[in-house]
């Protein structure tokens, strides 16, 4: 079975902010690689005009839909909200696709290959065998392995690439993650996610992908972003291993008495 041909109701959401020149380009090839599936864009009030360009890609095929947000309020809120509107509208699997073109489209069946098979949260990542990166500098890839690393001692996730933005959650597993009080935004979402998922008891799979750095546009990585992340893993790693620490003595004192 294949994504192309899935059975399941897939909604690929893709969050943009300024993506004016990309967004077409990414919409083709989603209806291109699995015809089935429906796109939502989820558009921050981009002043390039990306939400008029959704509003005329939607109005021309009946699988795009737009979700036009009132401004720039992060990724993680616009996942949110995509993810509660695929929910309403009886969509099975829910998809994170960047609209910059470093999640290629054609690599979708094999995530929806996963979820099809069992998988509660089928994960793109470029760092398990047969995954990669092209066109990164080394700093970047640097910080992206060393942030994976530092992700895996801290919490104890047993995946390599927790930061991966390219997805696809069963929408029934995503109801088991309580995102009603997740605040994270960026890179930091999906390490939230991942870790909610892992600690939930969810079958979790990694997929090999092949992340192409975008060729047009500007990147919307920056500082607040990372030092986001570093300290609520450090804040969450802390809590997490405090109650380890907690459990062991109290089993201890269990078995003294």
């Amino acid at each position: 079975m294949t994504g192309t041909t899935s059975p399941l109701r897939v909604l690929v959401i893709v969050p943009t902010y300024n993506e004016r020149e990309t967004l077409p380009l990414i919409v083709e090839r989603v209806r291109a690689s699995v015809p089935l599936a429906h796109v939502l864009v989820a558009d921050d009030a981009s002043p390039d005009g990306t939400g008029q360009i959704a509003d005329h890609l939607a109005a021309d095929d009946p699988n795009v839909h737009v979700l036009h947000r009132p401004g720039k309020q992060g990724l993680g809120a616009a996942y949110l909200d995509g993810f509660r509107w695929g929910s309403a509208r009886g969509y099975e699997v829910l998809v994170e696709m960047d609209a910059d073109g470093s999640h290629q489209p054609e690599q979708l069946p094999a995530l929806l290959e996963r979820v099809e098979a069992g998988a509660d949260l089928a994960i793109g990542s470029r760092y398990v065998p047969g995954g990669s990166v092209r066109n990164w500098p080394a700093h970047r890839q640097f910080i992206s392995r060393g942030g994976n690393l530092y992700v895996r001692v801290l919490l104890g996730i047993p995946l390599h690439d927790a930061t991966a933005g390219y997805r696809a959650y069963r929408t029934t597993a995503l109801e088991k993650l309580g995102l009603d009080d997740v605040e994270s935004q960026g890179y930091c979402f999906q390490i939230d996610l991942t870790w909610r998922a892992v600690r939930a008891g969810l079958h979790v799979e990694e997929v090999p992908i092949e992340f192409v750095e975008r060729e047009l546009g500007s990147s919307k990585m920056n500082r607040a972003i990372f030092a986001e992340a570093m300290w609520r893993v450090l804040t969450w790693g802390t809590a997490y291993r405090f109650e380890q620490l907690t459990g062991r003595r109290r089993r201890a004192r269990a078995v003294e008495h």
